[in-house]
């Protein structure tokens, strides 16, 4: 489906939005690029919902500002906003068909039949429901309702698109191909996309850029790949994988783990309590019989459980301090691992090049 007009980008500056004396959005400022997906990432509660909503112009902000392009839009009405919204309800009319609840959009800026007409077949014909426009709304799966919203969310042609957890109510198959489905269609659409979810690999799996937001606030702000192997904060790294956190002293310029030295210490690094992130996929079984390697850093343990899932054992490990990791250990490599077991003693190493060291304070 060609759009006329070209993708426009989004300026939010200083936004906050509160209740009372509780912040919802603290003075929040994000930039969206024209044409790129970005999904606002969060646990329930962080304001992800409320951002996307003050964007949308359903919130209306205590202060601060929104534009589209050069226009500021706090003040403009929803419906004069020209921006495409996918609802976590979907919010289909029931009582009318696939073409009619497309064709709404349509109906309401007044557009002529036959225009109205090729549009709403374009629509589901992008969607992959050409053949389905008489069908009511209850014969259709979940799967197909999603695709009749965004159908109807993006018929008009708007520059802006914005979805508000519309994959949360389906299972978790349908769920994982949609999400290549809607990186595919925001491939065609070229439209500005903003995403909210609270699913860290939905996120990772369809999004040019991830704003992770905590309390009202962004924490970071980057690319899928930089949010996973170079989190900015202890809060970031939790919330994104898999994480075991070990604290980290400074002694001599150097951030020590034990008697192990892990890295020499950046000037940004210069204050507060940090620690180490091990991920589990990134920690191997090392090979008693090899030589130490310096760019390896060593950790013994006992097996406390070994738990099968599929592709991967998910093993966890106490350390000698107590303090227990997880581990992700590969079926598919079952000479190396063979032989673990529960109550077994275990080395393990991980790169120095996979480690991450994050604040645990900001």
């Amino acid at each position: 489906m060609a759009y006329k007009n070209p993708p426009i980008y989004i300026s939010v500056k200083q936004l906050t939005k509160k209740y009372g004396n509780v912040f919802a959005l603290n003075n929040v400022d994000l930039d969206i690029k024209a044409g790129e997906f970005l999904t606002l990432l969060g646990p329930s509660g962080s304001g992800k919902t409320t951002l996307l909503m003050a964007i949308a112009g359903f919130s209306r902000p205590t202060s601060g500002s929104i534009s589209f392009g050069n226009k500021e839009m706090v003040l403009v009405p929803p419906h004069k906003r020209e921006v495409g919204m996918v609802f976590q309800s979907y919010a289909l009319f029931p009582h009318m068909s696939v073409y009619e609840n497309v064709a709404f959009p349509l109906k309401l800026r007044k557009v002529p039949e036959s225009n109205k007409r090729s549009k709403v077949n374009e629509a589901l014909k992008t969607v992959q429901l050409d053949d389905y426009s008489e069908r009511a709304i209850d014969q259709l799966s979940g799967g197909q309702k999603q695709r009749v919203a965004l159908a109807r969310a993006f018929v008009f042609g708007p520059r802006i698109l914005l979805m508000d957890e519309p994959l949360s109510a389906l299972d978790k198959k349908l769920r994982e191909q949609m999400q290549i489905e809607l990186k595919q269609l925001h491939r065609k659409l070229g439209v500005t996309t903003v995403y909210v979810t609270h699913d860290q690999r939905e996120a990772l799996t369809m999004s040019d850029r991830i704003a992770v937001i905590n309390h009202g606030r962004i924490e970071q702000l980057d690319s899928p790949s930089k949010i996973y192997n170079a989190p900015s904060t202890r809060f970031v790294a939790d919330f994104i994988g898999e994480s075991s956190f070990l604290p980290l002293a400074k002694r001599g310029g150097y951030f020590f783990y034990g008697e192990e030295k892990i890295a020499s210490i950046c000037e940004n690094q210069e204050y507060g309590d940090w620690a180490l992130v091990l991920r589990p996929e990134k920690i191997k079984v090392a090979n008693k019989e090899e030589l130490k390697k310096d760019r390896l850093i060593y950790f013994s343990g006992l097996v406390l459980e070994l738990i099968f899932q599929g592709e991967s054992f998910l093993a966890w490990i106490e350390l000698p301090n107590k303090q227990v990791i997880s581990v992700r250990l590969s079926t598919t490599n079952y000479g190396q691992n063979k032989g673990i077991k529960e109550n077994f003693d275990i080395l393990l190493s991980v790169d120095r090049d996979d480690i991450i060291i994050v604040g645990e304070s900001k």
